[in-house]
């Protein structure tokens, strides 16, 4: 999409509903390790299963596109559910995601790329991601860099409840550094690109230009530095990075 061509993420309008944290305490939550200490609920998956894998693993396998609705759990988060269908579009993978508080550090360490066009046919949608914080937390960010290597390309997105963010995020780099003694809760989405997606974006007042927030020069210093040590380490380790999409892996 023409939206995310030039900085690769959107930053929309923040979500002015009603929220009932209910929804999102009491899914069936699976431990899945992604981007720090996590735990996903799927409200969607590839065959409508309490499964958080990709659907290229599954016989027969399939690209990011057409999950099923878990009668269980959206029956318990049907507001959640409605706002991910509200979008219009194609929908893959929904899920929100429980991560535990971290480091500066941690969320270098952790920064990926998603695997979301794996098995995707040529000539439809590019899947991308929607954010959808859910707790209420502005000291956290969204860390994004269009280059991992490159601080200069980094953007912090602050994450108070409410705040939207549709990311390509196969193309960006992107972890959350959560302050705070809870943990935090968002609803991701994989979403195809297209008219829907586009109109909807378009609807919620886009951004792609935003403000990094600040953090202390010195903390920053510090802990880029420990971060990217670390992820140097795990490289060498695995003699690659696991961080990076490889379509030939399995």
């Amino acid at each position: 999409m023409q939206i995310l061509e030039e900085t690769g993420y959107v930053v929309l309008s923040s979500y002015a509903g009603d929220v009932i944290p209910a929804e999102w305490l009491e899914l069936e939550y699976v431990d899945w390790l992604s981007s720090g200490v996590t735990r996903f609920a799927p409200l969607a998956s590839a065959q409508g299963d309490i499964d958080c894998n990709g659907f290229w693993k599954f016989d027969p396998p399939k690209a990011d596109k057409d999950g099923v609705w878990i009668e269980s759990q959206t029956q318990i988060a049907p507001a959640l559910t409605a706002r991910a269908q509200a979008i219009g579009a194609n929908v893959g993978r929904c899920r929100v995601i429980e991560l535990q508080p971290n480091s500066y550090a941690d969320a270098l360490y952790n920064s990926h790329l998603d695997d979301n066009n794996r098995l995707n046919p040529e000539g439809e949608g590019w899947v991308v991601r929607c954010f959808m914080q859910l707790s209420d937390n502005p000291d956290s960010y969204m860390v994004l860099r269009d280059d991992i290597d490159d601080p200069s390309s980094e953007i912090r997105v602050p994450l108070p409840a409410g705040a939207q963010l549709v990311v390509d995020s196969e193309r960006m780099w992107h972890s959350v550094w959560h302050q705070g003694d809870e943990p935090r809760y968002c609803l991701i989405t994989s979403l195809e690109s297209g008219p829907e997606l586009e109109k909807w974006i378009w609807e919620n007042d886009p951004i792609n230009h935003v403000e990094s927030a600040h953090i202390d020069p010195w903390l920053e210093a510090v802990q880029r530095e420990e971060g990217m040590s670390r992820r140097d380490g795990r490289t060498a380790h695995y003699g690659y990075d696991p961080t990076r999409v490889a379509y030939d892996e399995a």
